[in-house]
């Protein structure tokens, strides 16, 4: 689970510092900052899985989590001199230990349950690279930089816990240079053979994979529903960026049997079952299943009925919210136990009373599932369930993190909402979703002011 992110310098954030429940809601103004925040996440991850090693950031293109340009493009002001920075915090989903290969492993070096990561990446001429990465665990900072600035060549270096002398020992037959970071999340491979004591600095690299691995995004624009869906028999990694593989992952969970609870001490459901029941206790459908059209035609259709009465119809053929809620239920239930969603407004083309109905559908699925949800919005409704959850103990106020999200001057804000025990805000911004009292006050004046003309 992500636990804070501190960045520097990444598009209209000069300065972002967040700590992350387990359910955190970002809310703002239009263009304030809060899909940046979302979109740094996602370079990082798709920057992982990309397959050239070379690459130290992968600002991506047409169909990737996010296509964002270049380094003069997210880089704060557009100073291209100037340095991106981050810093990540995260929990590892058990106890994890690091042993000195040159020492008995009868006692770990270090054991820890929390892993930090710190980096950066700056333009050097018309090259982006990246020349220091430092990973925090147990204590320890185990860090690689250059050994003068602007320079090719590296070193390890180890700032040790009181208590500890370790130091990474040299193999004295491997006196050639060190490279640099790969990525900005590895350490070269160079790092385990030149030096007779550091093969656990590979452990790091693959917690951060693991761990950007485990991280689902849905964006704010859905597919249109159709008609008919092939299936091959796939299982994809997740419903896709615009939903547009929900009705292929609610199939392979139906293939392979899969049940989920509704809370615990429930009796577990079938995938289908399951998606169905939130949607009903949404009111929005009567009922919803997934047939195939001709049996061995891999096509297949999404079947609802509005109320007991109506009659059977495509999921083309009803209200356009039901197909823009579908994924993010089916992503809920559908990624691994423990992964980090992203959501963003999760709530478009929902009426009112389903917006708060789908706030609920996320404290629930996020406490049995220990998912970690993050959500960008602009519902009030959402906003008040959350509150309110607080407020009659359902959520508690320390796994949920509220922020808003502003801009001043082409630059970006995050305010802390306090939340206390019982719900309440105790920093509510002005106008955080509009001047109600004034609106209200000006309709009994235009009121008032039309009812004195009638009677002259």
């Amino acid at each position: 689970m992500l636990d804070r992110l501190y960045v520097e310098n990444f598009k209209s954030w000069k300065k972002l510092d967040i700590k992350l429940g387990q359910v955190t809601g970002l809310f703002g103004t239009n263009s304030s900052g809060k899909s940046s925040l979302l979109q740094f996440l996602l370079l990082l991850k798709q920057t992982k899985n990309a397959t050239d090693r070379g690459l130290v950031l992968d600002f991506g293109g047409p169909e990737q989590l996010v296509n964002l340009g270049s380094y003069s493009d997210v880089i704060h002001g557009h100073h291209v001199d100037a340095d991106l920075k981050w810093k990540i915090e995260w929990s590892l989903p058990q106890k994890a230990n690091i042993f000195d290969p040159t020492k008995k492993r009868t006692e770990a070096l270090a054991s820890d349950s929390k892993l930090t990561v710190k980096t950066k990446a700056r333009l050097r001429g018309q090259t982006l690279i990246s020349d220091f990465l430092e990973y925090q665990f147990g204590g320890f900072n185990f860090s690689i930089s250059s050994k003068k600035e602007g320079g090719t060549e590296f070193e390890l270096n180890a700032k040790c816990p009181e208590g500890s002398n370790f130091r990474f020992v040299r193999n004295k037959q491997r006196a050639w240079a060190l490279p640099g970071p790969i990525k900005t999340h590895l350490f070269p491979d160079q790092a385990i053979t030149y030096y007779q004591n550091a093969e656990f600095l590979g452990l790091f690299g693959a917690e951060y994979e693991s761990m950007m691995d485990s991280i689902y995004y849905l964006g704010p624009l859905r597919e249109y529903p159709k008609r008919e869906y092939p299936w091959s028999g796939t299982s994809p990694l997740d419903v896709g960026l615009r939903g547009q593989r929900t009705i292929e992952a609610m199939l392979s969970a139906t293939a392979r049997n899969e049940t989920r609870n509704l809370g615990k001490g429930t009796r577990r459901k079938p995938f289908q079952e399951m998606i169905a029941y939130w949607l009903k206790e949404l009111k929005l459908i009567h009922d919803f299943k997934i047939e195939e059209i001709g049996k061995g035609a891999n096509l297949y259709r999404a079947v609802v009925k509005r109320d007991t009465h109506s009659p059977s119809a495509s999921l083309t053929d009803v209200g356009f919210g039901v197909s823009q809620v579908l994924p993010a239920l089916v992503l809920l239930y559908y990624v691994p136990e423990g992964s980090t969603i992203i959501m963003e407004q999760p709530e478009i083309h929902l009426h009112p009373s389903v917006q708060s109905g789908l706030a609920d559908v996320i404290l629930n699925v996020a406490k049995v599932r220990s998912l970690q949800v993050i959500v960008e919005s602009h519902s009030e409704h959402m906003l008040r369930r959350f509150q309110r959850r607080v407020a009659d103990e359902t959520f508690d106020s320390g796994d949920i993190k509220l922020y808003f999200c502003n801009s001043i001057g082409g630059q970006s804000e995050l305010v802390d909402l306090n939340l206390d025990l019982f719900g309440d805000i105790l920093n509510w911004p002005p106008e955080f979703f509009g001047d109600e009292m004034t609106e209200i006050a000006e309709t009994r004046k235009a009121i008032l002011r039309r009812k004195m003309e009638a009677v002259r």
